[in-house]
């Protein structure tokens, strides 16, 4: 069992930078692969970034490529998502997610999702 907590949404223009966070409890952190999805209302979920579970390998959306940035700290059993030159188009709630594997990648089929933290974007 894996409880996912995100954090740092909000409001932010158009160009700004906006950080999340995504506090893990429950089994050892280090173990799973871990996402960020996001969901616009109207809109299918839609993958964001993942990053594996030591942290050696990051896949990103082609549409985040070269914006966002995901990390984790197992020590502190948290991942972040660092997003930069943000665009309307990146509005959404933004989920956290995790799996008992090494990567996430082509999957949305995770083990545990956090409740989401909206992050909206104005232009």
């Amino acid at each position: 069992q894996v409880h996912l907590v995100e954090s740092g949404g909000g409001l932010v223009q158009a160009g700004g930078s906006l950080r999340l966070s995504c506090a893990a409890s429950g089994r050892t952190f280090s173990t799973y692969a871990m996402g960020w999805f996001r969901q616009d209302p109207g809109k299918e979920r839609e993958f964001v970034a993942a990053i594996s579970r030591a942290g050696v390998y990051t896949y990103y959306a082609e549409s985040v490529k070269a914006r966002f940035t995901i990390s984790r700290d197992n020590a502190k059993n948290t991942m972040y998502l660092q997003m930069n030159s943000l665009k309307p188009e990146d509005t959404g709630v933004y989920y956290c997610a995790t799996k008992l594997a090494t990567m996430i990648k082509d999957d949305y089929a995770m083990d545990y999702w956090g409740k989401g933290t909206l992050v909206t974007v104005s232009s």
